[in-house]
């Protein structure tokens, strides 16, 4: 949402953002927000702008959550009956695993004005549920956000002679037991010399998720629980040596400041992430422990330094694609003007 939001004002427009906590939207972002659960407010808020923007995430699918695909299907057939256009850029889409679900994203695309989707995976997604549109291919927005100017300590954050690893965690399914994966995961960090720091990039699902890892654990393990921003967290890895991700962002924030990350393909957008930044296959999920995520981080920490040069390329990249979501939107207000 900033990467877009921060990119469409320099073209002369105003945003207004969905929330879940609108005040602190406002006074951490200085952006104007409605609350994402007040239809009434969301329909004033629709009548009021020119035009519904959906600037990226993985919104459309139902594997999460079944409800996801359905609000947002609700949220463009109120800005068609308003009567305003509909912009869909930076989107993943999918999985779709449902009938239902699939018919109300294939609605919503199918109704909207412009498509721009992250990644070819999500482009073969909406050719396969029968969109007519054919979608741009760019890059997710967050890839617009700038790396934040760095502290003069922030040259390495080490606990004494101990690289630290960031590890980004999200609760999952039944048959993926994360816990477990990581808190072992952990103790054998700790044991060939780094340090783990867990990181919430979803206060209300990671920090029990967090608390649960350090009870299996048998003792705290350092954590960041309370960063209230993309720019914390950037900063916060910046800082870092390596992360390790099951959450999509966490790889995306730690490729806009130069980490390399280790993604672990819990769904097809993490593949997706891990195949654009090209450094190495995202770690497979099934029948996955923490001895073989460890392995795989030792791999991967192999070629660390080439890493981290591909990456700085291809965010490089990535972003100038991303850009290409903002300059679309841009350009389709200027065609109605």
């Amino acid at each position: 949402m900033l990467g877009f939001s921060d990119g469409i004002r320099r073209y002369g427009h105003e945003c207004q953002v969905l929330s879940g906590k609108p005040e602190e939207t406002n006074r951490l972002h200085g952006v104007p927000a409605v609350p994402r659960r007040d239809f009434k407010r969301i329909k004033e808020a629709i009548g009021e702008c020119d035009a519904l923007v959906f600037p990226g995430g993985s919104i459309f699918q139902d594997v999460t959550s079944f409800r996801s695909v359905l609000y947002y299907s609700r949220l463009v057939k109120m800005a068609k009956k308003a009567g305003k256009k509909v912009f869909m850029v930076g989107q993943g889409v999918g999985p779709l695993k449902t009938i239902v679900g699939r018919s109300f994203a294939r609605q919503a695309f199918q109704a909207a004005d412009l498509i721009a989707v992250r990644d070819s995976a999500s482009a073969t997604m909406l050719k396969e549920l029968g969109v007519k549109h054919s979608p741009r291919i760019t890059a997710d927005c967050a890839f617009l956000l700038s790396a934040p100017p760095r502290a003069d300590d922030a040259l390495g954050f080490q606990v004494g002679e101990m690289k630290t690893v960031g590890i980004a965690a999200r609760p999952l399914g039944k048959g993926h037991d994360v816990v477990g994966i990581i808190s072992d995961f952990c103790r054998l960090l700790f044991q060939s010399g780094a340090m783990p720091i867990l990181l919430a990039m979803d206060r209300n699902e990671d920090v029990p998720l967090i608390q649960k890892i350090e009870d299996r654990a048998g003792g705290k393990i350092p954590d960041l629980r309370k960063l209230e921003s993309p720019g914390d967290i950037q900063s916060r890895i910046a800082r870092m040596d390596t992360i390790v991700a099951i959450r999509l962002h966490a790889g995306i924030l730690a490729s806009t400041v130069g980490v390399p990350s280790l993604m672990l393909a819990y769904d097809p957008k993490v593949t997706a992430l891990a195949r654009q930044l090209d450094i190495g296959p995202a770690v497979s999920m099934d029948k996955l422990t923490g001895a073989r995520l460890f392995d795989a981080y030792t791999t991967f920490q192999k070629d660390r330094d080439r890493n981290a040069s591909i990456v700085a390329a291809k965010n490089e990249e990535l972003a100038k694609a991303a850009a290409q979501n903002v300059e679309l939107v841009a350009s389709a207000f200027r065609a109605r003007a």
